[in-house]
């Protein structure tokens, strides 16, 4: 077990299994179908991101540098989380931006029956060692640890 120290942008604890991509993370092109057609699994549809792509995200420890792409992404986020779509928590390997940040805060405090732990700036370490199916588990503190 390895553990990494960031920075808590909502708070909470959870324990789930990881998925990672390397590329940054475009909200909208990978949850519009999901969020459109009734997936419940929240299969990324982004093909610009061959990590993610087809792959389930819902309930999942999403481990990613960044978002990037629409200003809708945080709405997107919010709405995935309304839906229950979202994936269990997101750890940024960077400093989150405002839109990824402006979504989950707002889900945090908006829906209820919710939680999405975020945590930033787990650094470029914490990206390089995590790989998918690991088992992620978030503390209060900001404290991710890595087994698997």
């Amino acid at each position: 077990m390895k553990q990494f120290k960031g920075r808590v942008i909502t708070p909470g604890t959870v324990t789930a299994e990881a998925v990672v991509t390397k590329a940054g993370f475009n909200t909208l092109a990978s949850l519009q179908k999901s969020l459109q057609f009734g997936d419940k699994t929240a299969k990324v549809t982004d093909q610009n991101n061959p990590e993610l792509f087809g792959k389930p995200i819902a309930g999942k420890a999403l481990c990613l540098p960044q978002t990037i792409g629409s200003t809708t992404g945080g709405l997107v986020l919010y709405c995935a989380c309304a839906m229950k779509r979202n994936p269990a928590c997101m750890l940024f390997a960077n400093r989150i931006d405002s839109l990824a940040c402006a979504g989950a805060v707002l889900a945090e405090v908006w829906v209820d029956d919710v939680t999405m732990p975020v945590v930033d700036q787990l650094g470029d370490e914490f990206l390089n060692y995590v790989k998918d199916g690991m088992t992620i588990t978030i503390k209060e503190d900001g404290i991710v640890e890595v087994e698997g």
